[in-house]
């Protein structure tokens, strides 16, 4: 349940910063820009995530582990998915 929690958490704050990118500019490079803004963030949420389960969870970093790569993906598989979002809304923005 923690794992599916912290996956829409990051989808929530890919939101928050294609809104951001939206507000910086309509353009594809601006959405684009705050897609890899998202990335470093969510990759230091999650290893942030990762040492309050070692640390004070109690799980060894032999069972985290495997868990690392299933946290990466709203930060690897969605950033795809925000690019090209990102293209479908600007294109909306601009006027015909």
């Amino acid at each position: 349940m923690h794992v599916a929690m912290v996956m829409v958490g990051g989808l929530i704050q890919l939101g928050v910063f294609l809104i951001f990118g939206w507000h910086w500019g309509t353009t594809p490079a601006a959405m684009a820009t705050a897609a890899k803004l998202f990335l470093p963030v969510w990759l230091l949420v999650a290893a942030v995530n990762m040492w309050v389960g070692v640390a004070h969870a109690g799980y060894s970093v032999k069972e985290e582990l495997p868990i690392d790569p299933v946290r990466q993906l709203p930060g690897a598989g969605h950033r795809r998915l925000a690019g090209g979002l990102a293209v479908v809304l600007a294109r909306l923005a601009q006027p015909p």
